[in-house]
């Protein structure tokens, strides 16, 4: 057995110094992170929007917020994911460049309810606001809580406008024009009516984008 002196860059110090195996271990981790993350910065397929992906209109960006806020977003994903099962039963499966315009993404991994990446057009304005406002009248084995309130919550007044020019700032494409008219596209409009907006698009473009795709593949 070697009885030589033990480098102190070795097995034997950090096996020993349980202070510098954390500090070594997330030294290593951080750079191999880094070095997954840092080209998507740089891809294309990751930083540009795909066809037909625009920026949230007014209303649709406060129906996105009023998600956030009631905790939609702790129950429902956001991101179908690349197994056939997923795909048949939401739709095409999720892509970075539908996401580039979202501050935060909202992809998550919880289902309580199902994935709701596709869920635009899939119902009618209808069943929306009757979901929301008695959701067992609409699927009576659901477990989703009621938002019975967001039927007479009016927009007009809140800040859409400074919403709009920090999210220019994280480079969402909105002109001084967008935000000048934005306080007038929520007048008469409630929490529900935005909400309802939301849900609507999600998903719409992929569909349209993924449609003659399909029809190409003779699918």
């Amino acid at each position: 057995m070697s009885t030589g002196k033990q480098s102190f860059f070795s097995h034997h110090t950090l096996e020993k110094n349980i202070g510098l195996m954390i500090v070594a271990t997330v030294v290593v981790v951080s750079m191999a992170g880094l070095v997954q993350i840092i080209p998507l910065f740089h891809q294309h397929s990751t930083t540009e929007a795909e066809a037909g992906i625009q920026p949230y209109s007014p209303l649709r960006l406060m129906g996105r917020d009023v998600y956030i806020r009631e905790g939609c977003v702790s129950c429902h994903s956001q991101q179908v994911r690349m197994l056939q099962s997923e795909v048949q039963r939401y739709g095409p499966y999720s892509t970075a460049g539908e996401s580039v315009f979202d501050h935060p993404f909202l992809w998550g991994s919880k289902r309580t309810g199902p994935d709701l990446a596709r869920v635009g057009g899939r119902y009618s304005d209808a069943w929306h606001r009757e979901h929301l406002r008695d959701p067992r009248a609409v699927v009576p084995e659901s477990n989703m809580p009621a938002y019975p309130w967001l039927r007479t919550a009016p927009l007009a007044g809140q800040n859409v406008a400074d919403r709009m020019r920090a999210l220019r700032q994280l480079g969402v494409p909105y002109t001084d024009r967008d935000i000048a008219d934005a306080p007038k596209a929520l007048e008469g409009k409630t929490e529900e009516d935005a909400l309802v907006a939301y849900l609507q698009e999600l998903g719409v473009a992929a569909r349209k984008s993924a449609a003659p795709a399909a029809s190409a593949n003779g699918d």
